[in-house]
């Protein structure tokens, strides 16, 4: 049975799932868990927050797939679009989120060298990205993130695809000057390291 449930369509899985199926339900959960947790964490900056998302976007998976409209849209969109919701009203509940109060990213990858100097860019980019308002966060996490097009965005923002292109726009611009003024403040800094 379950190599059947893990072949079988999103559709069907939550068909199986609105009749009660705690099975089709873990299914869905290993399929699409790690997007979900991924757009979270970005958006959110918090892994535990992330979490906490992501057990409220399966929760509504289970409470709601027996009014799923198979043909409609997509779940992976439906995911996207319930997650990105629910991480914009936790931020709108926070407020202005301190730049400094936001944890460093762990690296995954333990290395050498590079991989230090990759995790410091990372973490860089990352601290530059929950700097960006809420919806230039968003649309730049779905389209560069999570790979999905400016069409695909739109939709889950609920916005025109020239509103998800002017906010990539503005959030792209706004990461290139956060950016410059992190690599300028550390060029002198090593320069005035050297000169005492």
């Amino acid at each position: 049975m379950g190599t059947i449930l893990e072949q079988a369509s999103d559709d069907a899985l939550l068909n199986l799932v609105g009749a009660g199926d705690q099975k089709a339900c873990e299914v869905l959960m290993r399929r699409h868990l790690g997007r979900t947790l991924a757009v979270a964490r970005r958006m959110l900056g918090n892994g535990a927050d992330a979490e906490e998302i992501a057990q409220e976007v399966f929760l509504r998976v289970w409470t709601h797939a027996g009014r799923w409209e198979p043909g409609k849209a997509a779940l992976s969109t439906w995911l996207h679009r319930v997650a990105m919701n629910l991480c914009l009203d936790r931020l709108r509940r926070k407020g202005m989120v301190d730049i400094d109060a936001i944890p460093e990213p762990v690296s995954e990858e333990p290395g050498p060298h590079e991989n230090l100097e990759r995790s410091d860019l990372a973490r860089q980019i990352d601290v530059a990205l929950q700097a960006l308002p809420a919806r230039q966060r968003a649309a730049i996490t779905l389209v560069h993130y999570q790979g999905l097009s400016n069409i695909e965005a739109a939709g889950i923002l609920e916005v025109t695809v020239e509103a998800v292109e002017s906010l990539l726009a503005r959030g792209r611009r706004q990461l290139k000057i956060a950016l410059a003024e992190e690599a300028s403040s550390l060029h002198i800094g090593v320069r005035s390291g050297r000169s005492e």
